[in-house]
């Protein structure tokens, strides 16, 4: 087996990749991204076996979660990068050793690499099936995949200028307690849920971070066509790097575009005074490969979800910043001062002809808890009159597999007196679509990325509280839910630390579940996969 790897829903026939990854990424790349999460692991065990207080280590902090985010599906197919990245954490790490004695450590903490051939041969022998008990190597992945999710939201958070130490302290202690064979499946379950307890906390460090920053999501209507100067397409998550972005192409005759999990940045007021901040261009990420084609201009990716562009054309008006790569792709890097330079993405802008039209019209968001809690006593009333029935709880990712089209079907045929809440690019799977209003309420509201799913929890537990319920379960809300990478899995987690069950979670279960674990997420928690649309909703309904 030339690799292994069954982080993303779409995973080689759902049980994981071995030659080259569904994504696109090679063996090269999966190896290189296994020894980087390696290498976070031996820092983390330096750490935690030596007591080392991390709270004012901002550089080891902030490349642990970059080294975990460069590693999400689809940010980072540069094998340059990687081995850069892994040669800049055994230097951490290896300074790190020498403040402390060596005696008891992992060899993840104390390995020697010197090219990259002896990265590949060390990489064959720590991968994901390096651990044998099915059992133990699924709740490892889980806390791992739950990381790398936490690991993203928490970098953006810092790129903001918020941190919390207690995230970073329980990165490192989850990290370490995945090299500990004397941890059974008890303890390693309870680490899952704790990992659920530390993404609510990171998602809401990044909440913070956004709204204090950029003002609280306000509910705007987003122009989906285009003018006619030429223009950049801005996509990812990071909203410090589109407002760079904005600042730079003031009065320069370039137009900006959000795309994929970028356009819930238009909800925020403080984006409101850039004019040439123009609407959202496309879909979800997996359209891109079309998409980007009749964009004509340069594409920005902040993060995830790049595909592999299938023409050199492409590419090479692709660029990357942050903790995403592809070869070939110019790299953005910030200067001494921390700011980065995008000139060299406006004055080619300036040379490309300006986006062909592929829609227009508008979309309607920002939906996210602090405009919903605006909205508390229409929602309450409209609940308390019997004209909403039910909500349902549609956030998530995307993807390619026709399964998918399970989720417009759903949305189109759930009954009139139902509220879809969503949040992440599964939104694309429904909202375009002329579902209505119920009292000026819409029967979609957008809270916006993947982590404002945290939005959603808290409109829950508002209306816990308000219904005065003693258990979140008791809502008139139904959870389900599409997943592809690793920001989900927190998501995902969170809800069962928050005490959420009957989660039907899909198009497929997760393949780093084995039997026994996926056994117990059923019979503790609810979770269960999607069946027939309508065989469902009446199973939901009826609930």
């Amino acid at each position: 087996m030339s690799m292994f790897c069954y982080q993303c829903q779409e995973t080689a026939r759902g049980t994981g990749c071995d030659v080259r990854g569904v994504c696109g990424k090679t063996e090269e790349v999966a190896k290189l991204q296994d020894l980087l999460i390696y290498t976070t692991k031996g820092i983390s065990n330096i750490v935690v076996d030596k007591g080392i207080d991390v709270s004012e280590r901002t550089e080891l902090n902030y490349e642990v979660l970059s080294s975990l985010f460069m590693t999400i599906t689809n940010a980072n197919f540069d094998d340059g990068s990687l081995e850069k990245q892994i040669l800049k954490m055994i230097a951490l790490r290896d300074d790190l050793r020498k403040e402390v004695s060596a005696d008891g450590l992992h060899d993840a903490a104390t390995f020697t690499v010197s090219d990259r051939a002896s990265m590949l041969e060390k990489a064959a022998g720590i991968g994901v099936l390096s651990t044998e008990n099915e059992d133990v190597r699924s709740l490892r992945e889980m806390v791992i995949y739950g990381l790398k999710g936490m690991a993203a939201y928490t970098e953006h958070a810092n790129n903001a200028g918020k941190e919390n130490t207690e995230i970073n302290e329980f990165v490192y202690e989850a990290l370490a307690a995945t090299l500990d064979d004397s941890l059974d499946a008890d303890a390693l379950t309870a680490l899952v849920l704790k990992t659920g307890e530390y993404g609510v906390k990171a998602m809401a460090l990044l909440d913070e971070a956004n709204t204090s920053t950029y003002g609280h999501p306000i509910i705007t209507e987003v122009n989906i066509g285009v003018r006619g100067n030429p223009a950049i397409l801005i996509s990812g998550h990071d909203l410090v790097d589109l407002e760079s972005l904005l600042e730079q192409t003031k009065g320069t005759g370039v137009d900006v575009y959000t795309h994929g999990e970028m356009l819930p940045a238009h909800y925020y007021p403080a984006f409101r005074k850039y004019d040439h901040f123009v609407g959202n261009y496309g879909n979800a990420w997996w359209k891109q490969v079309g998409e980007f084609e009749s964009f004509h201009g340069p594409i920005l990716f902040t993060t995830n979800c790049i595909v592999p562009p299938r023409s050199d054309k492409v590419r090479d008006r692709i660029f990357t910043t942050g903790s995403t790569g592809y070869p070939g792709c110019t790299h953005i890097v910030a200067g001494p001062d921390g700011k980065k330079d995008f000139t060299e993405i406006i004055e080619l802008a300036k040379t490309l002809p300006a986006p062909e039209e592929i829609e227009t019209g508008s979309i309607v968001g920002g939906f996210a808890h602090n405009q919903v809690l605006e909205l508390a006593d229409q929602v309450v009333e409209a609940v308390k009159s019997g004209a909403i029935k039910k909500f349902f709880v549609m956030a998530g990712c995307d993807g390619r597999m026709k399964s998918r089209d399970y989720y417009t079907e759903f949305a189109e045929k759930l009954p009139e007196d139902t509220v879809i809440l969503t949040a992440g690019c599964a939104k694309y799977r429904y909202n375009k679509l002329n579902l209505g209003d119920i009292g000026g309420i819409p029967r979609v509201l957008d809270a916006g990325q993947c982590n404002d799913s945290y939005s959603l929890a808290l409109i829950a537990m508002k209306l816990q509280e308000v219904f005065g319920l003693e258990d979140i379960n008791d809502l008139p809300i139904a959870f389900n839910i599409a997943w592809y990478e690793q920001k989900a899995v927190i998501v995902l987690l969170a809800l069962l630390y928050l005490g959420v069950k009957n989660i039907h979670l899909g198009p497929t279960l997760p393949g780093f579940l084995s039997p026994n674990i996926a056994k117990v997420l059923v019979e503790n928690f609810g979770i269960a996969g999607i069946g027939e649309v309508d065989a469902d909703i009446e199973l939901f309904m009826g609930a």
